[in-house]
């Protein structure tokens, strides 16, 4: 091991019945691909190109003026 253990979790899944997997970085950040490669090099790029489900925006709100 090459340092101290850390609690970031990152995780890929497959997701039945596609060629997709579906990556979730420690930040909460989503995204799927065919390649396992392009999801770990996009988790371990954290935080560049991550986006939380919290600081996505609402489509349902987009366009919208209040």
């Amino acid at each position: 091991m090459s340092g101290p253990p850390t609690a970031e979790v990152y995780r890929i899944d497959w997701l039945p019945g596609t060629d997709l997997l579906h990556g979730v970085c420690h930040c909460g950040a989503e995204r799927s691909a065919e390649d396992p490669v392009e999801l770990w090099a996009w988790m371990l790029a954290h935080p560049s190109g991550h986006i939380r489900p919290a600081d996505a925006p609402d489509p349902l709100q987009e366009g919208r003026t209040p």
